[in-house]
Order: structure tokens, then C-alpha cells, then sequence
């Protein structure tokens, strides 16, 4: 799945395109490296997400095409 993709269904970012902006601007990184908007997610990738005050580390645990509110976060862990 695309991180922009996987940043929405999981409710990272609220917004796929507001989530490919910040891919654009590099304030999104997987596993130490600025990441594309294009870029697969896979299980066990470590995003960090450093929009607003403070920065949100999380794991990758699941990948699932459609998540409701309830079952978004079960998709990851946070680390930080």
C-alpha cells in the first residue's frame, strides 16, 4: 500500500492529499529516510511524522485496504 494511502486509512493525517504534501516536503521519514508518497509500506516499517508540536513515531503492525475508526489504530504502535 502507498504511504500516503496508509497514513489516511490509519488516521495519521486526516487527508491523503495533506499526507502526500507532507511526503513532498519531507516531513514524513520511514526507517531513517525521507520517504516518497509512492513508497510501499510493509510490516515492521517505522514512520515518523514530524508535523505540528510534537513528532509521532509509530511501527507498522498491520496492513488492511479499509479501517473504521475503531479498528484505525490497531493497524500500528506507537513508539514515541
Amino acid at each position: 500500500m502507498r504511504l500516503d494511502k496508509y497514513l489516511k486509512i490509519t488516521r495519521l493525517i486526516k487527508r491523503r492529499t495533506v499526507a502526500n504534501e507532507a511526503c513532498d516536503a519531507g516531513k514524513i521519514v520511514v526507517n531513517g529516510n525521507v520517504a516518497r508518497a509512492s513508497y510501499k509500506v510493509k510490516i515492521g516499517d517505522v514512520i515518523e511524522i514530524n508535523m505540528g508540536k510534537t513528532p509521532l513515531k509509530v511501527k507498522v503492525v498491520a496492513i488492511s485496504e479499509h479501517a473504521t475508526k475503531d479498528t484505525a489504530a490497531d493497524n500500528y504502535t506507537v513508539i514515541q
